[in-house]
């Protein structure tokens, strides 16, 4: 989120709100945004709601899970549920008529989108 905290406010400018989701229990990030001073919303979808609906949400199978748990990552402590999901990386710039007008999709979570792509792609989405 550190690419995204710099370009904020020439999103704001062109009139887009910023908000941030993560999958972590309302708690969990209620401290992590105070922690980290975004400049931004940062929401919990600690239920996968919102991910399943965009078709982003992947199941852990049990050996995944306990890998994670070898690197100190507790799936279920993060989240608070036990459905051992995790949504793939994502980027959408969504209309005002709540339409997806881009979306960056990757698997590979230490593959970021470049700030300068969003603000192409957050510019061209106002002309349509």
């Amino acid at each position: 989120m550190g690419q995204l905290r710099t370009i904020v406010p020439e999103l704001e400018k062109m009139g887009y709100q910023v908000i941030a989701v993560s999958t972590d229990s309302p708690q969990q990030v209620d401290a992590h945004g105070k922690k980290n001073d975004f400049p931004f919303p940062l929401l919990s979808d600690s239920k996968m709601s919102g991910a399943r609906a965009l078709g982003i949400a992947f199941h852990l199978d049990d050996p995944t899970v306990a890998q994670y748990g070898k690197f100190g990552i507790d799936v279920e402590a993060a989240s608070g549920e036990t459905h051992h999901e995790l949504p793939v990386p994502a980027v959408f710039v969504i209309g005002t008529d709540g339409k997806i007008r881009f979306e960056y999709v990757n698997p590979d979570y230490k593959s970021r989108l470049d700030s300068d792509v969003l603000l192409a792609m957050a510019k061209a989405a106002l002309k349509k």
